[in-house]
């Protein structure tokens, strides 16, 4: 369950972030919230991670389909147990549904957190996509700990 709720909980604020860039700023412009270490600065994207293939973004749509299907599906299965694993596949499929709705409502995904001195942009699904496959690593590494941690005791 925590899978399903944490997905629509990132799904939620992602889209309520991106709804609130695009109602109360222009492209371009650009807000200080912590300076130096934070601001938003409203970009449209048409492509994938780091603007490349620009374009293209409808088919980034399709692949995140697939993703929170194939995700679905071993959750379903049972590879995806243990609450680390729950959070990671719900970061995920959170952001990689909000990032899908955007470019199949609007054809481009709506970026605009820039941390530093602008070493990329990013929104809510970005983080949560960052965090997901973070916690997919540290969940991999656990359950390889515990399964080689059992084996050695028979």
């Amino acid at each position: 369950m925590a899978f399903y709720m944490l997905a629509l909980i990132v799904l939620l604020i992602d889209q309520g972030s991106k709804w609130w860039i695009r109602v109360h700023m222009f492209v371009g412009e650009q807000r200080n919230v912590l300076a130096p270490y934070l601001h938003f600065e409203y970009y449209q994207n048409s492509g994938a991670a780091f603007s490349s293939f620009q374009g293209y973004g409808k088919w980034f749509a399709y692949l995140a389909v697939v993703v929170v299907a194939a995700l679905i599906y071993y959750r379903v299965n049972g590879a995806i147990r243990g609450w680390v694993l729950e959070l990671a596949a719900g970061f995920i499929a959170g952001g990689a549904l909000g990032n899908a709705l955007d470019r199949l409502i609007f054809g481009k995904v709506t970026d605009f957190i820039v941390w530093g001195s602008g070493s990329g942009i990013m929104n809510i699904a970005d983080l949560a996509i960052n965090a997901g496959v973070i916690l997919l690593i540290v969940g991999m590494l656990i359950r390889s700990w515990q399964d080689k941690r059992s084996y050695s005791f028979k």
